[in-house]
């Protein structure tokens, strides 16, 4: 159920990513569901699944496309995103903080100080 799921975000984000900036980063960044997924296209189905991208960051629940990058500082940005949570109509408006850091992305969001997900490393 998980992957239609997935796959249902992803192929949603496709169509409306027009109106949509990226993030000037190279490659995948995830935890190992993740980063199978980047390589392969096939998700695991696992509830510890992380993705980032230079489009959005995917989890096992939820899409979050980034709408507009807001700052970057090297590594670093502050972006608006739009987030699709699974089994839910249309999506909510936050703003995400990635910090670069010696075992990769940190991701943090402004409406919760308690989320934080990563490190999520590059993948290979």
């Amino acid at each position: 159920m998980r992957s239609g799921f997935l796959t249902l975000l992803l192929l949603s984000a496709a169509a409306t990513s027009a109106a949509a900036e990226t993030l000037p980063i190279k490659g995948s960044y995830g935890n190992k569901d993740g980063c199978t997924y980047a390589r392969t296209g096939e998700s695991s189905g696992s509830d510890d699944f992380f993705l980032l991208t230079s489009e959005a960051i995917t989890t096992a629940a939820s899409y979050c496309e980034f709408k507009k990058i807001l700052k970057t500082d090297g590594k670093n940005f502050t972006a608006t995103v739009s987030c699709q949570e699974e089994g839910e109509e249309g999506g909510t408006d936050d703003t995400a903080k990635l910090s670069f850091g010696p075992k990769g992305y940190m991701i943090g969001f402004t409406s919760d100080a308690a989320i934080h997900w990563g490190p999520l490393a590059l993948c290979r």
